[in-house]
């Protein structure tokens, strides 16, 4: 067998649906965010990036910065290993310690990732409960997906935050039978929130365990930034809350937060957590500093708040399709894989603006956009250069303008793909 084909023929299939990613070489500046730099071809040249996940620019404060060069001056940049293995340095401790604060649950324990978290939290959880029945959302993220896929455990979908299709199933199931929910507080693509008061009902009514994804409102939503659980008053109806550091927390590593008993569990029997090296200190103790601040200041969140409003409002006049969102993502509809690769590449190379397009499969053929996510620092001059930037490439692409649009989706990513929102 030609081995190195295989791979060329599956490289130049994504190539040919339009399909292949490129990653540009950037490199962030501390004190300009969301200013970095860009390296091709031997040339560097300054760009706005309008896309990061980094949604509050907590990974450029001082005192994250400043947290993270303290602990790895005091005790170096590895973990030394496992925590199996090398036990669990004192940062470590008081990050989990400060995320259970956060949610106000018993006990948190961290990942090297936030897919990690969710695959090794999910696929556990479910085969320590007997004939477990897992109850997913269609629109859940690929980490949700690998979680459930790797329990072995029996699955069912419900349509994306239906919870009339998902109380039919709870019903079908029966109330003796072990059930885990799992869905996402906000669905980072089309920027919606799901019902989860109603959702938490169900698990009530029916007996069943329930499994968050906060990673897109961790920092940002809630009177001290835990998520949409915190916000909508639900926290403590909420079995499993699992969230990122690499977000809205500026930093990197996933965790989950719950009942002590569940954390431990998993804690002890999950390989993704046992045979990895934990978080470094110094990742620990940026991600505590981070955390402690966003608990105790709204001007972050407020910040985002106005330039999310002022995005949404300076594109959907100047007839550019925004896709409606109720959150801090704005997704601009463009409908055509090639289409929307050729309006990233436009609008780096004539505007130096850095948005990534969003294909098949993260979204649904068909439903290609481009996902903008304005942080505190994306100020009304910026703003207004994306506005005018979208317009010149609309026109030069001849793509339609004339208002915001609706796209439901209908025609979902089989399950068997992974759905990859981005990390």
């Amino acid at each position: 067998m030609n081995y190195n084909s295989v791979f060329e023929t599956a490289l130049t299939a994504l190539k040919d649906e339009k399909r292949y990613r490129v990653f540009a070489d950037i490199e962030r500046i501390a004190g300009r965010f969301p200013h970095a730099l860009m390296r091709r071809d031997g040339e560097t040249r300054d760009i706005v990036v309008w896309c990061s996940n980094d949604y509050l620019g907590m990974g450029q404060h001082p005192a994250v910065v400043g947290a993270l060069k303290e602990a790895a001056d005091r005790m170096g940049a590895g973990a030394g290993g496992t925590r199996n293995i090398s036990g669990t340095n004192h940062p470590l401790v008081e990050l989990e310690a400060e995320l259970a604060d956060l949610h106000g649950k018993e006990a948190a324990l961290t990942f090297t990732s936030g897919f990690v978290s969710n695959e090794a939290a999910i696929s556990t959880i479910a085969r320590l409960l007997p004939d477990c029945l897992i109850l997913s959302d269609q629109l859940n993220h690929a980490s949700m997906i690998a979680g459930v896929k790797s329990s072995g455990a029996a699955k069912q979908l419900f349509r994306h935050n239906d919870v009339e299709h998902l109380e039919s199933l709870l019903k079908a199931a029966g109330r003796e039978r072990a059930k885990l929910i799992v869905f996402e507080s906000v669905y980072s693509m089309d920027g919606d929130v799901a019902p989860i008061a109603r959702i938490a009902d169900l698990a009530e009514k029916y007996g069943a365990m329930t499994y968050i994804d906060e990673v897109h409102a961790v920092g940002m939503y809630g009177p001290r930034g835990a998520g949409i659980c915190e916000r909508d008053d639900v926290m403590d109806r909420i079995d499993v809350i699992e969230g990122t550091m690499a977000k809205a927390i500026g930093v990197l590593g996933g965790y989950i937060a719950g009942r002590r008993s569940v954390i431990d569990a998993v804690r002890s029997y999950a390989p993704g957590f046992i045979f990895t090296t934990a978080l470094p200190p110094a990742l620990a103790a940026a991600a505590t500093a981070s955390i402690r601040h966003l608990k105790g200041s709204w001007r972050e969140r407020a910040g985002q708040r106005r330039q999310v409003r002022h995005t949404k409002e300076a594109l959907a006049a100047a007839g550019l399709p925004v896709m409606p969102s109720d959150t801090h993502i704005v997704p601009l509809f463009v409908g055509d894989a090639e289409l929307c690769k050729a309006a990233s590449d436009r609008l780096l190379e004539r505007h130096g603006i850095y948005i990534q397009p969003i294909n098949y499969p993260t979204v649904p053929r068909g439903t290609e956009r481009l996902r903008i996510t304005p942080t505190p620092f994306h100020d009304d001059a910026l703003v207004e250069a994306l506005r005018e930037a979208l317009v010149e490439v609309w026109t030069a692409l001849g793509l339609p303008l004339g208002g915001s649009v609706t796209v439901r989706e209908t025609a979902l990513v089989p399950y068997s793909i992974f759905r990859a929102a981005g990390g």
